[in-house]
Order: structure tokens, then C-alpha cells, then sequence
């Protein structure tokens, strides 16, 4: 409606120049430079237009996991802010968290509930992936390998955790992060925002790492490479569909999950 006016009246005041009748009609020159001014606003409408679409999230089929920061921030512009991670160790989504409760016991702003949920394998049982890579590319347990995994994980759920409860007792925002485990290899790496915008993609679970130049080869999926799919309500009743899924899907798993064995322990 708005573009139709603009060069609506962009026409009628060209038209009252070139079209002698109509220029009297409309009474003297002033209507060439109202035309090129609706011309102007015309362009300026377009591109306004397209800015705002081009800041809408969900505009891309797919995103980079170092994109993760824009969707976090997004998601802590709710009043109620409830994140949930299905992945291999959370770190990308950790870093991102970390900096941003720091900055809500300064500045809330909207924010009053906080609830973050890391779902990640069990890296206590004997797994596939990750794994040594033996002969052939066959995987091999490493329990060494798992044990640094694990206490990676230890570290940030202890940090995350430490930040809720501080928060919490400020006063002014409720926050609550937590690990739990499933027993399984990491394929997916899925991020539910708010209940109503949904990232996933694959692990490549033949991902190699070296740690050192004297240490094996092994198998070690690389979250901040993977391809991430956005599904978002914007996207109609098939992307709806898949949201409601992974909502469910992601709540019955952490139903399922167990607490880990860290928890037990004293924190520093």
C-alpha cells in the first residue's frame, strides 16, 4: 500500500509537468519536486524494507555455529529465557553464555528467569566417538581421552552454574544452568531457544584432532564446523511441526538423563 502511494504520487506529479492540462490543473512546478521526493521516498522505503528483512534470524536456511552469539542474545531479550543444548560439549554455546549472564548482574534489562539445559554424552562408559583412531580407522576407547573431555565439561558446569547462583542472589533475576548425560555417541548438535526456534545440524563423527605432534590421531567431532539448520515459527506449520518435535524430543531425554558425577563433588 505504501509503495503503491509513493509512486502514485511520483507519476501525478511528473505527469503534471509533461502534460500541459493536468499541469494546470495542478497548479505550477512545485509538483516536480514533490514527485522526485516521493521518488525518494520510494527508494528509501525499499531499502528500509529490506534492512528490516535482512535482520530477521530465521532469513537464512542455515547458519555457521560461530553464529550462535546473535541467536543467544536474541533469546535473552525474553523476559523468560530458557535455552536448551543437545550436543557433544557445549563449549560454543558456553563461551557465549559466559559473557552474557556476567553482563545480567549489571544490566538484567528485561530478563527475570534463566534456565539453561546441557544435555551431553556420558563420557564415563567406553564409547566409539570419540576414540583413539586405530589401524585400519578403526576407533579404540580411550579412556584418557574421555576423562579430559569430561573434566572440560566439569569446568563449565561448574562456572555456568556458579553464575546462576550468584544472579540468583542478587535478587534480581532467578537463573538455573545444569549438565545432564545420556548415554550415546554425539551425531547431533541442537539448540532450542525459548521453546520456539530450533538450530540443529550433524557432527562429522569422523572429525580428526591431534592434541600433540607425539600423541595418536583421534576421533573428535568439531562442533564450531558444523552447519546448523534454523527452524523458526516464521517458517510456517512444517517448521512448527519440527519445533514442537524437538521440544518434546529434547524434554524426554532430559527426563531420561542422569546427573554427573561431578555434582557429587565439593565446588572451588
Amino acid at each position: 500500500m505504501t509503495r503503491t502511494l509513493l509512486l502514485g504520487l511520483f507519476v501525478t506529479g511528473v505527469s503534471a509537468q509533461l502534460i500541459e492540462p493536468v499541469g494546470d490543473a495542478l497548479q505550477g512546478k512545485a509538483f516536480l519536486g514533490g514527485a522526485l521526493l516521493s521518488l525518494v521516498g520510494y527508494v528509501l522505503y525499499e531499502s528500509v524494507k529490506d534492512l528490516a528483512a535482512s535482520l530477521r534470524l530465521p532469513a537464512r536456511a542455515q547458519v555457521e555455529s560461530r553464529d550462535l552469539g546473535t541467536f543467544v542474545s536474541e533469546a535473552f531479550r525474553a523476559r523468560a529465557v530458557e535455552i536448551s543444548f543437545l550436543g557433544y560439549t557445549g563449549e560454543t554455546l558456553y563461551n557465549e553464555l559466559h559473557h552474557r549472564l556476567e553482563g545480567l548482574q549489571e544490566d538484567p534489562g528485561l530478563t527475570r528467569h534463566v534456565n539453561v539445559r546441557f544435555l551431553i554424552p556420558d563420557f564415563d562408559r567406553p564409547m566409539t566417538v570419540p576414540s583413539r583412531v586405530g589401524q585400519d580407522g578403526r576407533p579404540e576407547d580411550d579412556q584418557d581421552f574421555r576423562k579430559r573431555l569430561e573434566e572440560k565439561c566439569r569446568e563449565y558446569d561448574q562456572t555456568l552454574s556458579g553464575l546462576a547462583e550468584r544472579l540468583t542472589g542478587l535478587g534480581r533475576v532467578t537463573a538455573r544452568c545444569e549438565y545432564r548425560l545420556h548415554p550415546g555417541i554425539p551425531t547431533h548438535k541442537a539448540c532450542v531457544f525459548n521453546r520456539e526456534l530450533v538450530l540443529h545440524g550433524l557432527y562429522d563423527v569422523t572429525a580428526r584432532t591431534v592434541l600433540r605432534s607425539s600423541d595418536p590421531e583421534y576421533y573428535d567431532p568439531k562442533g564450531y564446523r558444523t552447519a546448523l539448520t534454523v527452524w523458526s515459527q516464521e517458517g510456517g506449520d512444517d517448521a512448527k511441526a519440527v519445533i514442537a518435535t524437538w521440544n518434546k524430543h529434547f524434554d524426554s531425554l532430559w527426563e531420561l538423563a542422569s546427573p554427573p558425577p561431578w555434582r557429587a563433588l565439593p565446588t572451588a
